[in-house]
Parts: C-alpha cells; sequence; structure tokens
C-alpha cells in the first residue's frame, strides 16, 4: 500500500503543519479541500512561519478520492469537515481526525464508516495571528497514529510512516493509541481549562497553589471516569515531564487563546464530552461541572451579553 494523493480539511494552526510539510512535494498528490468563500480565501495562500504557500484548493468533486484525508478543523465544524471527507473516500482510504478531545473519530465514521479511521492525535503548540500561523518546528512533537485495535503494525500504519518520511513532519506510530488520546484528553482538561477560567499564563500552576489545585481536581475526575470505561490512562513519559517544565510561564493554552480573541472555545469538545460518559457511567464530576459552566459564562461574557451599562 502507497499514500500518494493527500486531501487536508482545515487548514488552521493544525493543518498548517501538514501544509509546510506536503505542499509542493513533486511525489505527493496534496491538496485543501474547501467550499464557496473558504476555497477562494484559501486559494490566497497561507503564511506559516513567515512563508507563503499557495497549495492547490479544490472542491471534493474537483478533487476525487484520496488515499489519506486529514481533517484538521475546531470541533463545532467536525461534522461539516466530515460532510466533506465523504466524497473524498474510497475502498482502501484512511482517514485521520486531527481534533483534540475522544470523539470526532466516532462523529467523522457516521459520515464515511468507522472502516476508514485511524486514531491520532497532535502535539504542537502552534499560534494564528490574523491569517498567519506560526509553530516552533524544533519543538513539535508532532503526528501520533495508530489502528483501533491494538497490535502489530499494520501494512496501513507503515503508508502512513513512509508517505511523511523525508517530508519534516514528525510522527509516531502508538500501539495503544485509545490510552495515548485519553492521555492528551486528561492533559488539555487540567492544563488547558484552568488557566483559561483565571486568564493567566501557563506559569499559574506553578505559582499559585489555587490555580495547582483546580488542575489536580479536573485530572482526578478524568480518570476516574476513564477507570470506570476501563480506559487505563498511560502515565506520563519522562520525555513529556520534561516538557512540560519546559513551557513558557506566560503560554496561553488554546482555550485562553480562543478567549483572548473574543471566540467561542471548545470546552464541549473536552468538558462536554466528559460530563455526558460521567453520567453514562454514574461518576459524580462536580469539578469539571463548575468548569464547563464558567468557561460558557465567559464565553457569554465575550458575547456581550453582561454589557449592561
Amino acid at each position: 500500500m502507497k499514500i500518494q494523493k493527500v486531501a487536508l480539511i482545515g487548514a488552521g494552526a493544525v493543518g498548517s503543519y501538514f501544509v509546510s510539510g506536503l505542499a509542493g512535494k513533486p511525489e505527493i498528490d496534496f491538496t485543501l479541500i474547501a467550499e464557496g468563500e473558504r476555497k477562494k480565501r484559501l486559494s490566497e495562500g497561507l503564511r506559516i512561519n513567515g512563508q507563503l504557500y499557495m497549495p492547490p484548493v479544490r472542491t471534493p468533486e474537483e478533487a476525487g478520492c484520496a488515499d489519506l484525508v486529514l481533517i484538521a478543523v475546531k470541533y463545532a465544524a467536525v461534522r461539516e469537515a466530515a460532510a466533506l471527507a465523504s466524497g473524498l473516500v474510497a475502498e482502501n482510504t484512511i482517514v485521520l481526525s486531527l481534533l483534540n478531545g475522544i470523539d470526532s473519530e466516532e462523529i467523522v465514521g457516521e459520515y464515511i464508516g468507522k472502516e476508514h479511521i485511524m486514531l491520532s492525535l497532535m502535539r504542537i503548540q502552534s499560534t494564528r495571528t490574523g491569517r498567519e500561523c506560526r509553530f516552533d518546528p524544533d519543538a513539535t512533537a508532532g503526528l501520533f497514529f495508530g489502528e483501533p485495535e491494538t497490535g502489530e503494525e499494520t501494512e496501513r500504519e507503515r503508508a502512513v510512516e513512509e508517505l511523511f518520511d523525508g517530508t519534516g513532519i514528525r510522527c509516531t506510530r502508538v500501539a495503544d493509541m485509545r490510552g495515548e488520546m485519553w492521555n492528551k484528553f486528561a492533559g488539555n482538561i487540567a492544563s488547558n481549562l484552568p488557566q483559561a477560567m483565571v486568564g493567566a499564563g501557563y506559569g499559574a500552576y506553578r505559582d499559585s497553589e489555587h490555580v495547582a489545585w483546580m488542575r489536580r481536581r479536573l485530572n482526578e475526575e478524568v480518570h476516574a471516569v476513564a477507570g470506570a470505561m476501563g480506559i487505563v490512562i498511560p502515565k506520563m513519559s519522562e520525555k513529556a515531564a520534561r516538557n512540560w517544565k519546559g513551557v513558557d510561564k506566560a503560554a496561553r493554552f488554546s482555550t485562553l487563546q480562543d478567549l483572548d480573541a473574543g471566540r467561542h472555545t471548545e470546552v464541549d469538545m473536552f468538558l462536554g464530552v466528559l460530563i455526558r460518559l460521567a453520567k453514562e457511567h454514574d461518576v459524580p464530576v462536580p469539578y469539571s461541572e463548575f468548569a464547563y459552566h464558567m468557561i460558557k459564562a465567559l464565553e457569554e461574557k465575550n458575547d456581550g451579553l453582561f454589557d449592561y451599562a
């Protein structure tokens, strides 16, 4: 099996990583997928780390079926992206949903068939300012991927590794991807959301016992829900622990970036899903419920709901 034709839906903070690695590679037929006004806007090019990229932009009908489809949109747009992806899927197409969280694969699978899904996640700290995305290639761990069921390396997994070899895109096959996804899910909830509630950089976890306390409580609740579902969240590796220690005190993760920019967050993808699963398995998650409603209230504040003056 060889992957030669790649389609990307979503060219934001995560998608730009793949644009920078795949665009302009003559041996790879790479295209962005978009329709309407979005297609027109993307056709003007993407600025990534100061460089302008001009990958082709096509509708699903223009692009035809792909060997690999990458979905890198915000959670609110996942169903729209899945509908676009349905026009790109042939019998052997692999689909990677690169969203945070743990349920986008299930949503995408409703549109394209679960047999096409390979589990994946991204480890990248990127920022988008206006129409430019920036990330540090040397500090980016990149793509982590694997089959839904654990086992020996498959032909599909080898094909993904071979595709990205030599592109500058880092990828790592993980045997237990479901556990790895829950590991990141826990990290996102525990380290992304408390700082968003207080509006402070990552250093708040080191400098405030109160912010650190919120982080621990949320982390404990994620592990409790995972345990009730029979999922073992692997311990953080020494390398990952070192990376966390090296995070700049001023770092503002995605939820706080969204609030700073006046955008709605992806809290439904994080705590909305966790609270639903907790109810299904009769696990109390009071701190998660509070954090969910707090961030929703901050979104309402950004929307001007409390502009009473």
